[in-house]
């Protein structure tokens, strides 16, 4: 449990919460095991995948966009920091997820990796992800989904390579930018491009559907015509089979460490970025609708798809939901 005392007047999640049990704790990274009555989520409607799962709550990567930081809200924790130094795992995975199969019509797809990374640091010890996906590896007729920025996924090959034996299974991998240096400061502890990358050929030679999304495209920032084209190129040749991307979505607990880390690394774009985003998480109109026309001219170049061949057809994952794959 961390905290002296828990608040007595915490209830649901945020009591789970304040009495979770410290499972290991690494400079300034605590790790807690974390109860849940549920693990599949029903998304809103007009998402790509009507399913969501997350295996962790918080994420170390530390994403400076991230905008599933509001999560830790709902445990009474605000500090954006917490979001990346607590990091909970659900408990009775397994268990749980097979009952719920048994409930659920699980065929509209289901997206492993949401709002947390399935295989952020955490899944090296405690593997909560890889218990998801030996329950996946049981069934038949589902069309499941990764999405993660981590070169720890091919770990989990030879599961992923029986999930797909009898289900739809892809990986999406998510490369922002191949600059190395501006990778680091948008995403301070995650793998490098380059670590990524492998992880995508080490996927498409094991027969694995997969496919990168250089999510999000921040204006100003990675959304240049030569920057995703190299990035497409890189995918094409690492064995990438689909493509695409969406433009930066900003929830008020986003700004707060995206505005600062903006101010400091660029400082000219501050303004820009403060108009476009302080009243609304997304941007429209014209923007997007280049945005959107340069991933599919890209794509088109070489000859990449915009969804997972073995995905059933439904809305495009490269809509204005993208936000979800961040």
């Amino acid at each position: 449990m961390f905290g002296d005392s828990p608040s007595p007047g915490l209830v649901g999640i945020a009591r789970l919460a304040a009495h979770s049990e410290v499972l290991e704790s690494k400079r300034v990274v605590q790790y807690f095991e974390i109860g849940c009555r549920s693990l599949i989520n029903r998304t809103r409607p007009g998402m790509p995948f009507a399913w969501s799962l997350n295996p962790y709550r918080g994420c170390e990567f530390g994403c400076r966009y991230c905008y599933a930081r509001y999560t830790h809200e709902f445990m009474e924790m605000r500090e954006s920091a917490e979001f990346e130094d607590k990091i909970f795992a659900k408990s009775n995975i397994g268990h749980i997820l097979r009952r719920e199969l048994k409930k659920i019509d699980a065929t509209g797809g289901i997206a492993i990796g949401t709002a947390t990374d399935p295989y952020q640091p955490a899944e090296r010890r405690f593997q909560r992800t890889r218990a998801a996906l030996e329950v996946f590896a049981e069934q038949s007729g589902l069309d499941v989904h990764i999405t993660t920025k981590s070169d720890l996924v091919t770990r989990d090959i030879p599961i992923l390579r029986r999930i797909a034996e009898r289900n739809a299974m892809s990986v999406n991998m998510t490369i922002t930018t191949l600059d190395v240096e501006l990778a680091r400061k948008l995403e301070p502890r995650a793998p490098r491009p380059d670590l990524r990358l492998k992880a995508v050929s080490a996927l498409a030679d094991a027969g694995i559907a997969v496919g990168v999304f250089p999510n999000p495209i921040m204006p100003l920032i990675t959304d240049q015509e030569s920057r995703l084209d190299r990035l497409a190129k890189a995918a094409r040749d690492h064995g990438a089979s689909y493509f695409g991307g969406g433009v930066l979505f900003l929830m008020p607990c986003s700004r707060k460490v995206f505005f600062p880390f903006v101010e400091q690394h660029f400082p000219h774009l501050l303004r820009r970025y403060q108009e476009r985003y302080e009243s609304a998480a997304y941007i429209k109109g014209l923007y997007r609708d280049m945005i959107r026309d340069r991933v599919a001219a890209i794509r088109d170049r070489y000859g990449l798809a915009n969804m997972p061949a073995c995905a059933p057809p439904r809305p495009s994952p490269f809509s204005d939901c993208l936000p979800l794959f961040g």
